[in-house]
């Protein structure tokens, strides 16, 4: 069983089916976040970030599919079982091939279904400590070279051609990673928001250029006529990169 608390929506219509599952997941440890139709399903998971979803199909306002479907293109990895006294196969696959990690019909045991969100958060930090190693490694080992200008992604330390030091910030780091993991590569503001900062809906911000004018300054010969760092009208920016990467 998961013994760490979670934060848990139940998206679900039903009154006496919502409350009886807030009862057995808060004897659990975890916090309960209830809606009771689609449209405040989809506010309070932008607004809370829930670690797991519990979501009913047949809903007012809007159906638990679309639900589904709109979280998913946000939030690919976050665990969402399906509660439904829809349990044709028809409805089962339809729901699978909309994204859902789980499946369970009404009426159900109350002792299946901790068991199976026992077992969605544990796949969760399963793969969260995956990522986590995975990424302390490749920031250890790996150093890249830009322009002559050679970064240090264990101390997070930039050595330019004179042989001075640049301590980079931990949000210029992010960024820096993004660009060289797609060399060459037209990225959108949006993209480069998302991947490198986490920002997941349409922001307005001149934090990016201002970054971007940094980055020119730290590698390009010349930051008035960048080579590097390129602005792509209307699209975004370009990383030009003959990819030296030196492990």
């Amino acid at each position: 069983m998961i013994k760490d608390s979670a934060k848990i929506l139940v998206v679900e219509d039903e009154q006496h089916i919502a409350l009886g599952l807030k009862l057995h997941l808060e004897k659990e440890g975890h916090v309960v976040i209830l809606a009771k139709d689609g449209l405040e399903g989809l506010e309070k998971w932008r607004s809370s970030r829930p670690d797991l979803v519990v979501l009913d199909i047949m809903m007012p306002k809007v159906d638990g599919l679309k639900v589904l479907e709109q979280i998913r293109e946000h939030s690919p990895k976050i665990p969402i079982l399906i509660l439904s006294a829809r349990d044709s196969t028809f409805d089962k696959v339809k729901a699978l091939r909309s994204g859902v990690d789980d499946y369970l019909a009404k009426p159900f045991d109350a002792e299946e279904l901790l068991l199976r969100i026992d077992r969605l958060l544990l796949k969760k930090k399963w793969e969260e400590d995956a990522t986590l190693v995975q990424e302390n490694a490749e920031e250890t080992e790996r150093s890249v070279e830009i322009n002559s200008r050679l970064i240090n992604f264990n101390n997070a330390q930039l050595f330019g051609v004179t042989g001075e030091i640049t301590q980079l910030t931990d949000q210029e780091i992010k960024l820096l990673k993004v660009f060289i993991d797609h060399p060459n590569t037209a990225l959108s503001r949006k993209d480069l928001l998302r991947k490198a900062w986490g920002y997941q809906e349409e922001i307005e911000t001149r934090t990016l250029d201002n970054f971007i004018v940094r980055f020119r300054k730290y590698f390009e010969t010349n930051p008035k006529k960048p080579e590097i760092f390129k602005s792509l009208r209307s699209i975004g920016y370009m990383f030009v990169s003959d990819e030296k990467d030196k492990n």
